[in-house]
């Protein structure tokens, strides 16, 4: 069998999240740089695996794969290693809502514009556009307070093992904190702060973390 390879840049959160899920299942991987920076991503090489030009794509056996979520599911499905689905069907509905929260109010207000604006726009030499950051702190606080609610006391936002939704949330988080609106709206998140202190510290996590700058 070969080695599954993901292309993209090791910022993105999405290829964090299909990176910890085979670090989580112990799966030797390769990582093809897709610097969307400089528009790699929209090469005919890489438009050949992600028609959207997105990252990012995937490759294992003969098999290609876009969308993050249906990176995850494979990986989980098609490796040995610990389960990172729920086995009860009402913790699996929470893993999904989760992962749809996640990708689809959390990235864009909080990675989209917030971290776009604060961290990647100085790092280019530019300026934060401060309208675009007043306009996504409200769905930003909306979703961490989502989360929050999700999580309550369990260990998990699914329940007490660790599944796909943590390894979506761990990079959305990690750069929100990494922001002035993060610090604020994860002040009222305290059951998150505690998940993060927890799984911050697994090797997965740790290994897969990005350099910036």
């Amino acid at each position: 069998m070969s080695k599954p390879v993901i292309y993209g840049p090791a910022y993105s959160t999405f290829a964090r999240t299909v990176r910890l899920a085979l670090e989580e299942k112990g799966v030797d991987y390769g990582l093809i740089e897709v610097d969307i920076f400089s528009d790699a991503h929209k090469t005919p090489e890489h438009l050949a695996r992600h028609p959207f030009g997105k990252v990012p794509a995937f490759e294992h056996d003969g098999l290609t794969l876009y969308e993050t979520d249906a990176i995850t599911r494979y990986v989980n499905e098609a490796f040995d290693g610990p389960d990172l689905e729920p086995a009860d069907p009402r913790a699996r509905a929470l893993m999904t809502q989760a992962i749809g929260v996640i990708s689809g109010y959390g990235y864009p207000s909080i990675v989209g514009k917030i971290f776009i604006q604060r961290a990647v726009m100085p790092m280019m030499g530019g300026a934060a556009d401060e309208s675009v950051v007043e306009t996504a702190v409200p769905e930003a606080r909306a979703c961490i307070s989502a989360l929050e609610d999700m999580l309550g006391d369990k260990v998990y936002l699914a329940g007490d093992t660790l599944s796909r939704a943590d390894l979506f949330l761990v990079p959305v988080y990690d750069y929100l904190s990494q922001t002035p609106e993060g610090e604020n709206l994860l002040a009222t998140a305290p059951n998150l702060q505690r998940w993060w202190n927890s799984i911050s510290t697994r090797p997965s996590v740790e290994k897969t973390t990005p350099s910036l700058g």
